[in-house]
């Protein structure tokens, strides 16, 4: 079964996110050492958390696997990637693992 893996970056008083070095930057070092364990990878840009609402996160990215042992893999191979978080953001990014069910 399907699983995914969201990294999701909260917004808080005295956060930064440099969203260009991450698009360019570290998603090229996502694709480096996880990208042949990944099937499917989506980043979503926060712009607004509801109408006239300002956006509760920075960023929302979403990684699809065939199954857990193909994320297992890839989360093997994801230190360098983990050890560039601090390159463009001062947030502890949040976790979800999950079942795709849809």
């Amino acid at each position: 079964m399907a699983v995914s893996l969201q990294v999701i970056y909260p917004i808080g008083d005295s956060s930064t996110f440099d969203h260009d070095y991450y698009a360019v930057t570290h998603m090229k070092l996502v694709a480096e050492h996880m990208g042949a364990h990944i099937d499917q990878v989506l980043v979503t840009r926060g712009i607004a958390g509801g109408p006239d609402q300002p956006p509760a996160y920075h960023a929302v990215a979403t990684m699809v696997f065939a199954d857990q042992a193909a994320m297992g893999a890839a989360m093997k191979a994801s230190a360098p990637v983990m050890a560039d978080v601090a390159n463009f953001t001062n947030v502890q990014p949040q976790v979800l693992i999950g079942e795709v069910i849809g």
